[in-house]
């Protein structure tokens, strides 16, 4: 999934919904985000979903 495609997808939901994601050992509230720049011809840039560690 691309970033605009994504912003898309939230867009159409409720303002004040929670973001999770999976973290293997259930649902976190993503608290973050990274953005790991081009790694070379060809590679895309890439955003990190970062997990809250407070749950």
């Amino acid at each position: 999934m691309t970033v605009a495609k994504l912003i898309e997808a939230l867009a159409s939901m409720p303002k004040d919904a929670i973001v999770l994601m999976d973290s293997g050992a259930g649902l976190s509230r993503v608290d973050a985000l990274e953005l790991v720049a081009e790694q070379g011809p060809g590679a895309p840039a890439e955003v990190i979903l970062q997990p809250s560690l407070d749950e």
